[in-house]
């Protein structure tokens, strides 16, 4: 079962790009536009799915956004306000056009090919239409390509990208089914009326979709929902390989600024490795702090995003001693089986041990 999202290895590079727009969808989200000058449109060429990471200047917060155009348009992400978050009231309330915002480049494998023709059932709640918006208008500029999408919300007044979703729906109306769910909001029908649990799910898909036919399914909201909607897919039997996901996790306390410290240490540590774009070091860390937490008090160059365990963009290899990763929803388990970990989520519990990010 394919998941997202792979960062590119060593630190992200981040440059200053111009807000060419804000859009405000509803009263707490809004669709930002960067205008990326000529000499980066290389580096931030993006494949429908894929996300970015914003940093706020001046400071280590950062989160990852999906980007929510489709391929080939210019760069924009969708961003939902999380109250007492780190940096989405920022882009919400605050960033104008002609702001700069620090943003890396695009990243991800959270993709689809709009190459090739296919039938594709998307599956998204609140926030989680940000990159399906993105995949659903790019596959449908195959005339072969055909569409189911089940979008939950509270109500429609809640909903991100409503009047984007009807002109897909106008421009393609036998290629694109599209299907709103409200958990707070009467509709005609009691089938459109809760939340997108298992139960609902499993009669959604037996009614409207033949999933014997389905390609590839897209699965992007909070855990509850995605681990439902795999779980009914297992029931029906899809196959694992086509049933790609990604996790949106709420912003929570922003990671610490980086720093060096001098003092000594307390309590049980380990002689710790770290290899990043080829630079090897070694330092004595403690156990009572993940791998990337104590890393980062004597490194300034690893990357993370969301340190909470769903974007990925931590992820290295152990290639020697042994951690206990406390999170995970971001690795696959043959990744895991391989030896990768997410660091934001692992704590040394040998000795020594190496971890290899260039992996």
């Amino acid at each position: 079962m394919s998941t997202a999202t792979r960062a590119r290895r060593g630190a992200p590079v981040f440059h200053r790009l111009p807000v060419a727009a804000v859009q405000r969808l509803c009263d707490d989200a809004a669709a930002i536009t960067f205008d990326v000058p000529p000499a980066l449109r290389a580096d931030f060429a993006f494949s429908p799915g894929q996300s970015v990471t914003v940093r706020k200047s001046g400071t280590q917060q950062r989160r990852t956004y999906s980007i929510c155009a489709p391929r080939g348009a210019p760069l924009r992400i969708g961003v939902r306000e999380v109250p007492g978050g780190s940096l989405s009231p920022w882009l919400v309330r605050e960033v104008r056009p002609g702001d700069e915002v620090e943003v890396a480049p695009p990243a991800g494998t959270f993709t689809a090919d709009p190459g090739t023709a296919a039938r594709h059932l998307a599956i998204a709640a609140g926030s989680g239409i940000t990159p399906i918006l993105s995949i659903t208008a790019s596959v449908l500029t195959h005339p072969g390509t055909h569409v189911t999408l089940l979008y939950g919300n509270r109500s429609v007044n809640s909903a991100m990208f409503v009047d984007e979703l009807a002109e897909l729906k106008d421009r393609f109306p036998a290629r694109l089914q599209l299907v709103h769910v409200l958990s707070r909001e009467a509709r005609g029908a009691e089938l459109f009326c809760g939340r997108l649990d298992a139960a609902r799910l499993r009669t959604l898909l037996r009614r409207l979709v033949p999933v014997g036919a389905v390609d590839h399914v897209w699965l992007c909201g909070p855990l509850g929902m995605v681990d439902a909607a795999q779980q009914v897919l297992r029931e029906l039997n899809v196959p694992r390989e086509r049933v790609h996901r990604e996790l949106f996790f709420v912003e929570s306390v922003a990671p610490p600024p980086f720093r060096h410290h001098d003092e000594q240490l307390s309590g049980p540590s380990s002689r710790v490795t770290i290899i990043v774009d080829g630079r090897v070091s070694t330092h004595t860390l403690p156990r009572q702090l993940s791998v990337l937490d104590a890393a980062q008090r004597v490194r300034d160059d690893l990357p993370f995003a969301c340190k909470g365990g769903v974007c990925g963009t931590c992820r290295a290899k152990i290639t020697a001693g042994e951690v206990e990763m406390r999170r995970n929803f971001a690795l696959e388990n043959d990744e895991v089986a391989a030896g990768f970990v997410l660091t934001c989520q692992s704590f040394p519990r040998s000795d020594t041990l190496t971890v290899d990010f260039d992996a």
